[in-house]
């Protein structure tokens, strides 16, 4: 049977820059290897939800892995259990980091977003602001790493509340409410209070505590808030082998990813980011090859052209793709020449390399390549020569549809051998018997 290995290059989608003659980074990067695999394909461009829609990772890969908006239970709960944590499906989890905050006429400001402390006092300050108790809600703080982690309410809660951290620094916190379709739900209101409640409580305490004190002494500005955002919580959903009748692997470096596959069914392999990411990304494409006995969809996923992005650097997010280029040709020709291997290379979502974006609404390039797939006109992997290939714009679960067409499991609308419609062809069926069955 044929297999899938997805190659999911994080945020390589940009805008054009004069420094690069009005070119992304992708197109002005020097790419051999992503260039021969956009040459043996169809191509095209890809956007997860519609154009123009800024997303985040991980609901961008929610419809890449073949799934509605409706089953996606929100990001703070999809990073709890990916970090271990004991989520229960009635627990809501939240997004949330240690901030440098500002207080001016009673508002909060975001000082600094992103502040580092050394390992001892980011123990000190975790422990300062968990546990508590608010309008019968439990409250806790659980690190993933350093001063990132994710709070948990339990009690009678509710996941629609808002976010409180701006994302940008000099801007006040928002206040936490609740959704507006939500503004009359008890949970929800109960949410929002104890949020409330809690966040304040560690903002005085954080403000009084002694590793804050010394840093001010320092010269430093005090680690003396936590920022929320997107809360979640865990629904029942079809497992991926069961919707899609593959048996999946994601092999990343991100709580999220794991926290997804388990979510799903996928088995996943944890990762870690190293400051070679041509190595990391050969080692994961080694371990992709490896895995293929075991698995028919392969996830492998790299994070370095978003984060390089988040540096407001185009140089550096160019230097990145050139990597993560050199890396892929050292372990991609024997995916290529596998005639029961379908390669698909694209990205989540694109990620601006300069301006007040964290991520935007441009489409991304695709490429799908194997045995009997069309080969197009296109020699180039970027944003601009991908749009003129064969596979058009594809959006959401499109994506998983054309990898089951390609994998020749594909199943004719109105076809049911099973129950249940299921995508893929043949089903999980029972098989036919002539045999009368006994009573017990």
């Amino acid at each position: 049977m044929k297999k899938c290995v997805l190659i999911l290059l994080d945020g390589i989608g940009d805008r054009a820059f004069d420094a690069f003659d009005t070119q992304t980074p992708l197109q002005a990067a020097h790419t051999p290897a992503l260039d021969r695999i956009a040459a043996l394909g169809s191509n095209g461009l890809y956007h997860a939800a519609r154009l123009g829609q800024a997303l985040p990772s991980e609901n961008a890969h929610f419809a890449i892995f073949g799934y509605d908006a409706d089953d996606f239970p929100g990001r703070g709960a999809l990073e709890a259990i990916g970090a271990g944590v004991d989520l229960s499906r009635e627990d809501v989890s939240i997004l949330a980091h240690f901030a440098c905050l500002k207080e001016d006429e009673g508002i909060l400001l975001l000082e600094q977003d992103k502040p580092t402390a050394q390992s001892k006092d980011v123990r000190e300050l975790i422990e300062t602001v968990s546990p508590f108790d608010g309008h019968d809600i439990q409250v806790r703080f659980y690190q993933t790493k350093g001063l990132f982690g994710v709070v948990v309410l339990s009690g009678d809660v509710s996941p629609y509340i808002t976010d409180t951290n701006p994302m940008r620094e000099g801007s006040p916190l928002m206040e936490v409410k609740t959704w507006e379709s939500h503004a009359h739900d008890t949970r929800s209101l109960n949410s929002a209070r104890a949020l409330k409640a809690y966040l304040v409580w560690a903002y005085e305490r954080l403000s009084e505590h002694r590793v804050n004190r010394a840093r001010s002494s320092a010269g430093l500005s005090p680690i003396n808030g936590i920022v929320t955002q997107r809360a979640g919580q865990l629904k029942s959903v079809c497992p991926f082998q069961s919707r899609y009748g593959l048996r999946g692997l994601s092999i990343a470096s991100g709580f999220v990813y794991a926290g997804m596959s388990s979510y799903l069914g996928l088995d996943s392999i944890k990762v870690n980011d190293s400051d070679d990411p041509a190595q990391d990304m050969a080692e994961r494409l080694a371990l992709a090859r490896g895995a293929l006995e075991d698995y028919d969809f392969i996830h492998v996923h790299t994070k370095t052209p978003d984060e390089a992005a988040h540096t407001k650097d185009p140089w550096r997010k160019k230097e990145v793709i050139e990597a993560l280029d050199r890396g892929i040709a050292r372990e991609i020709e024997p995916l290529l020449r596998d005639p029961d291997v379908v390669v698909v290379l694209t990205a989540d979502h694109s990620t601006p390399s300069s301006g007040p974006l964290i991520h935007s609404g441009e489409a991304v390039p695709l490429v799908i390549c194997g045995d009997g797939v069309r080969r197009d006109m296109v020699q180039h992997f970027d944003e601009v020569h991908c749009a003129a290939g064969s596979l058009g714009t594809v959006r959401g679960k499109e994506l998983m549809y054309l990898i089951l067409n390609h994998l020749d499991r594909a199943k004719l609308v109105g076809i049911m051998d099973t129950p249940r419609d299921q995508a893929y062809w043949p089903g999980d069926y029972e098989a036919f018997s002539i045999r009368k069955k006994t009573s017990p």
